[in-house]
């Protein structure tokens, strides 16, 4: 029940976000959900600073720079490398905190919601580019 919980939670906490970008144009969402996906790599930073995990830290910056790359390929080729970014970053959530060395620093809630807050984005932006042919 937990988990299922925490997944509604981070249904919960997209909407608003989603709310936003689906009044902007593409080209301002694909700015804002970007940035979104380098604030969500951020928070794992400041989680490693936290912890005091130094060594954990080398880790959370390489993510930032993997998520900082889908952010710069999304804006020079398509917004797909966007959407492909936020289908990723669950991955970053669940093997790496929830189940994986570095969950020492992140609440269990927080990688769960963020699951299914990042599959939404993806799912958004995905509807947002086919809704205006752009796949």
């Amino acid at each position: 029940m937990f988990y299922v919980l925490c997944l509604i939670l981070g249904l919960i906490a997209v909407f608003p976000l989603l709310w936003f970008v689906d009044k902007l144009s593409i080209k301002a969402m694909q700015q804002v959900l970007g940035l979104s996906l380098i604030v969500a790599a951020l928070l794992y930073i400041g989680f490693a600073v936290i912890g005091g995990s130094t060594s954990w830290l080398a880790v959370e910056i390489i993510g930032l720079a993997i998520y900082g790359v889908f952010y710069y390929l999304s804006c020079k080729y398509t917004g797909i490398w966007l959407s492909v970014g936020w289908l990723l970053h669950p991955l970053w959530d669940v093997v790496l905190h929830l189940n994986g060395p570095a969950g020492h620093g992140v609440p269990a809630w927080y990688s769960l919601a963020c699951v299914s807050f990042d599959i939404a984005v993806a799912i958004y932006i995905l509807y947002r580019l086919r809704l205006l042919k752009n796949i």
